[in-house]
């Protein structure tokens, strides 16, 4: 049976979309669930939902010093870490043409510098046998028009994979990206106006082999695997869960 029971895990970003349905579905599997986001009232709504053992720690991952304080709360705890989820990210479109300085350092800084300084801060606190789960996307394979700035921070999270199991080795901690591909998330209809979302999710169906888009909990079902024992020689893979999109 997978489950969490007696784990501490850290989700960054988990007061909504697939970071929310990481949360709840750790929780329920009997972790102690450390959640952060950046904003206090969805990070009230975010505990309300995911019930359990959770404790919810305002942050933004790309400020270093937020991160200090979220650690200090988990060394606090006095259990350690098992499970780290470096989930937090966003990106927004923008053609070849139309990229500007805001939109290139805000995305690497959330989808690059907070998965980097994330994961670093929580090395002491690691327990043996760690797992920790980057959160990337099939946009680190595929071209999206107007999307090369985002595709681009995922590519380097899929390296920064890579270089850290190497860098881990020995040491019992595993380190895997979890690629989701196209999600009905908060974040994904948000890129678009409301009126336009219906027809983005179809367009985004059409291209999925299975012919639909994901749903968070789907996310949240491979999450648990990579982070419990049943993936325990799992390690440094890109593990796409997209409806077959990034195979064809």
């Amino acid at each position: 049976m997978v489950n969490l029971e007696n784990k501490t895990a850290v989700v960054t970003g988990g007061s909504t979309g697939i970071g929310l349905a990481i949360a709840k579905r750790f929780a329920a599997e009997g972790a102690h669930v450390f959640v952060t986001g950046r904003r206090k009232e969805a990070l009230d709504d975010a505990v309300a939902e995911i019930g359990g053992s959770v404790t919810a720690v305002r942050a933004d991952s790309a400020n270093l010093a937020d991160l200090d304080e979220l650690y200090r709360a988990v060394a606090e705890r006095g259990r350690g870490l098992d499970v780290l989820v470096a989930n937090s990210g966003g990106g927004s479109f923008a053609p070849l043409g139309e990229i500007t300085e805001e939109q290139f350092d805000s995305t690497f800084a959330t989808n690059v510098k907070g998965v980097v300084f994330a994961v670093q801060k929580a090395l002491p606190l690691l327990n043996a046998n760690a797992s920790i789960i980057l959160t990337g996307s099939t946009a680190s394979t595929r071209v999206d028009p107007a999307f090369s700035v985002y595709g681009a921070t995922k590519a380097a999270v899929r390296n920064l994979a890579r270089g850290w199991a190497v860098d881990l080795k020995g040491t019992g901690t595993r380190v895997n990206v979890l690629a989701p591909g196209p999600t009905r998330t908060p974040g994904l209809l948000g890129l678009v106006a409301e009126d336009e979302q219906q027809g983005l999710l179809d367009n985004l169906a059409a291209q999925v082999p299975l012919g639909r888009v994901g749903e968070p909990a789907e996310i949240a079902a491979a999450a648990l695997f990579l982070a419990s024992e049943e993936s325990s020689f799992v390690n440094g893979v890109e593990f796409f869960v997209d409806g077959g999109l990034a195979q064809v």
